[in-house]
């Protein structure tokens, strides 16, 4: 549906809501109904009834191929119960409810969300209820109304039996009414002019007429005659809006033939005619023909010949041949050129179907003198059909048997006959035949694309000496050179009539040979601000091939890949395909290329097909989609970001890289610290990132070397420096474990660090931590406690899980060992 943007009126829809009482109350006169009150009624008593349905309405109107951006309003629903707080929500049901209809439930309003079509569908049925929106339970009945909707004229007329093929008999007088074509528009007829069709005549005149209102063709002028004119085309427009501006219009094509009758009488060309005729003519054999022309056609031209006196009466006959309207001459007895070498026959030509009407213009028939001459001449042979027309499909091998041609000897004789082509074009030479059948065979292979038709032209001649004719005097025969074959001699001689030439037409037949291809190269430019399944191009594809073996094309998206989430193609079903958009946008900073494969099939048989691949670029456009640029640099120039700008930003990444890599350098060409030996067991700090490994690890720290100063009594010496100076031996008093100050222990060890002559000051880093005297509420620490008496019980700890079970090993075994 089409619908222009200036003939457009969008009318006001407005529902009316109207008060209507319960089904007969309307019977009983006029009551005025108010929400809970007495109703008094003439002839009843006095009832207290439930208030009934206070909201009806006569069907809506919607303005169809609305093209707006919103939703198109159709209607307010409006119940006395709504008090406007929200408490009533009303529902909408029916055809189109939710997908074509929308409701406001709160408000009543309805909308239409879609553009409709009137001579899709005319109405729609819907149902309207409203509930009680806290409990659900329906404050009115459910009632139906009906949307119709409103037709505008987006329609134009259309003739659909068009174009049209009629005839009309010439000399006809003016007005004779030759069709009458009939317009539809599917437009409302009840709406406005909308499908009211005017016709008028665009083409054809003066020669014809049409009724602006029947649309009725008459003829315009008087006596038009076939022989002058006989084809004619006529164009008729019809428009609608009763053809004011700015109505719709449809066009169609009436192609009028005049046909004949039988105003023109036969006429022979020639008053005097001659014929030569050999004596070997065999009787009842057509010796010649005759004709009279007539200018009329078909059964008008009709013609029969007589022979109405001469002496050769009796010798010859004449016949009509029906379809060529000529008069054929036969031989009904035998000639002898010695006993009488001429006949004189005097032959009429007359219409055998006379229209009386046109009498006056007559007669109808003609006469002409023919004389027969009788001569002595050896008759080449005579090939069976005039000319000669053969298939044969391309791609055939080479000696395919194409056809046969035969000719015979009419002479008494009955001599063998040689065939050969004649090779005067080359053509010719794409063929052989067999010179004793004259059959036909290829002598290459053809391509039908290349070249779909071929004509060649085959010679017969008798096997036997060439007899020359000499030349008539009456100058029925001319001599002239040409080709004989002789048995397998050719002669030169100047009769003409010993060899015999017939045409031979060979049509090269198609085979599906040719897969269907592009028509041409496609430059595809999709917007980036392209909306999801728009039609951004229209391919169409060419066959080599002729309409039996490719007429009809299946384009579709090449299958071996994965779906393409950027374009999609659909096949148009006419030899077309349209390719479109997946997708909302596209970037040509992100992508301005696109490429997708399709595949393209013929319908021949077997079907053949090719791949292409199509090229899509992404461009700005305008909104109303004009193409502005397609080239990524423009972005450039709007972030203002020049060419000297880019060289300096590259230059100072390379800067800073030099800069990373000159440091990194630096770093590994410094010296190695010392590497402490193994085996050196001094007293070092040594840092370690992992942690202790808790209960389980009895052997990472044994605190009875720092709780026992004689266990480490030797002196330890540094490998990788050999002192100067032997030191003194150093003498430990003895002292058990419980008269050792750690305080003194730890003093002792760094004056004997300080007077050491063989450490250097930078040896080692020796770090105590000295917590002070012992508490006199004991240790709290658990070292301690393997050798600390305690009575507490540790058998609950195996009921606190597994993560408990080691801790309450330790102790059970502690347990064990003071019961022992």
């Amino acid at each position: 549906m089409r619908i222009t943007s200036t003939s457009c009126i969008c009318p006001v829809l407005v529902c009316l809501c109207f008060v209507q009482r319960c089904y007969g109350a309307a019977h009983h006169g006029s009551i005025k109904v108010t929400r809970n009150q007495t109703k008094h009624i003439e002839g009843e008593t006095e009832v207290h009834h439930r208030p009934k349905r206070g909201w009806v309405w006569n069907q809506f109107f919607v303005l169809e191929e609305h093209m707006g951006p919103d939703p198109q309003y159709v209607g307010k629903l409006h119940s006395n119960s709504d008090k406007g707080d929200g408490s009533v929500k009303y529902i909408l049901t029916g055809e189109g409810a939710g997908t074509i209809f929308i409701i406001d439930d709160t408000t009543g309003d309805i909308h239409s969300t879609k553009s409709l079509d009137r001579e899709q569908k005319t109405h729609y049925v819907l149902h309207a209820q409203a509930i009680d929106r806290r409990t659900n339970k329906p404050l009115e009945p459910e009632s139906e109304f009906i949307i119709k909707v409103q037709d505008i004229n987006d329609n134009a007329p259309k003739f659909t039996d068009g174009p049209y093929i009629v005839t009309v008999p010439e000399m006809s007088e003016m007005g004779t009414s030759v069709l009458q074509v009939t317009a539809t528009d599917a437009d409302d007829p009840t709406y406005g002019n909308s499908a009211r069709v005017v016709y008028s005549i665009l083409q054809g005149q003066p020669y014809f007429s049409v009724d602006p209102k029947t649309g009725v063709i008459r003829t315009a002028l008087h006596n038009m005659d076939r022989e002058a004119r006989e084809h004619y085309s006529v164009v008729i427009q019809a428009k609608d809006m009763a053809g004011q501006v700015g109505g719709l219009s449809g066009s169609t094509t009436v192609n009028i033939t005049l046909t004949d009758v039988n105003d023109n009488p036969p006429r022979f060309p020639q008053k005097h005619y001659q014929l030569y005729v050999p004596e070997s003519a065999q009787v009842g054999s057509a010796v010649g023909k005759i004709k009279a022309n007539d200018a009329d056609t078909g059964s008008n031209a009709d013609m029969k010949y007589t022979i109405i006196n001469g002496d050769g009466a009796g010798v010859f006959s004449i016949s009509t041949d029906k379809e060529t309207r000529e008069g054929i001459l036969s031989l009904k007895k035998p000639l002898n050129y010695e006993k009488k070498k001429s006949y004189t026959l005097n032959i009429e030509g007359a219409n055998t179907h006379l229209d009386f009407r046109f009498s006056h213009l007559g007669p109808f028939k003609d006469v002409t003198m023919l004389k027969i001459i009788v001569g002595d001449v050896d008759e080449p042979p005579l090939f069976t059909m005039p000319s000669y027309v053969m298939e044969v499909y391309e791609n055939a091998k080479i000696g395919t048997a194409i056809g046969t041609v035969t000719a015979q000897d009419p002479d008494a004789a009955n001599s063998l006959v040689r065939y050969f082509i004649d090779h005067n074009t080359e053509e010719d030479r794409y063929f052989t035949i067999d010179a004793n059948t004259g059959t036909i065979k290829t002598a290459k292979i053809f391509d039908r694309e290349e070249t779909p038709w071929y004509n060649i032209t085959v010679a017969a001649s008798e096997i036997g000496l060439c007899k020359a004719l000499p030349e008539s005097r009456d100058g029925l025969t001319a001599g002239h050179r040409t080709s004989a074959v002789c048995g397998a001699l050719i002669y030169s001689g100047d009769n003409p009539g010993l060899v015999s030439h017939v045409p031979v037409g060979i049509r090269i037949l198609d085979v599906n040979d040719n897969p269907p291809e592009l028509a041409r190269e496609y430059d595809i430019v999709v917007c980036e601000n392209a909306k999801p399944g728009q039609v951004i191009q229209t391919i169409t594809a060419t066959d080599k091939d002729n309409s039996a073996n490719g007429a009809r094309f299946h384009f579709s998206l090449d299958e071996g890949l994965s779906l393409n989430p950027n374009f999609t193609l659909r096949d148009n079903e006419d030899n077309t395909a349209s390719i479109l958009t997946r997708r909302r946008r596209y970037s040509r900073t992100t992508q301005d290329i696109y490429y997708l494969p399709i595949l393209i099939s013929d319908g021949g048989v077997p079907p053949l097909s090719s791949s292409s691949t199509l090229t899509v670029r992404v461009c700005a456009c305008e909104r109303d989609g004009r193409v502005r640029t397609c080239h990524a640099e423009a972005f450039l120039s709007s972030a203002g970001l020049s060419t000297g700008a880019l060289i300096a930003i590259l230059l100072c990444v390379v800067i800073l890289l030099a800069i990373v890599v000159l440091f990194i350098t630096l770093r590994r060409s410094k010296k190695e610290p010392l590497i402490i030996s193994e085996e050196d067991v001094r007293e070092n700090v040594v840092t370690y990132d992992d942690e202790g490994g808790g209960e389980e690890d009895t052997e990472a720290f044994d605190i009875t070397a720092l709780r026992n100063p004689s266990a480490a009594e030797e002196l330890k010496y540094r490998r990788d420096v050999r002192p100067e100076v032997k030191p003194a031996p150093r003498h430990h008093p003895s002292s058990s474990l419980d008269s050792i100050n750690v305080q003194e222990f730890i003093k002792q060890r760094l004056a004997e660090a300080d007077l050491d002559p063989s450490v250097p000051p930078y040896d080692s880093l020796q770090t105590y931590a000295y917590e002070g005297h012992r508490s006199e509420a004991g240790s709290i620490s658990s070292l301690d406690s393997v050798t600390t008496q305690s009575d507490q019980d540790y058998n609950y700890l195996g009921d606190w899980g597994p993560e408990f079970k080691k801790l309450a090993e330790l102790y059970g075994e502690i347990e064990s060992e003071r019961t022992t």
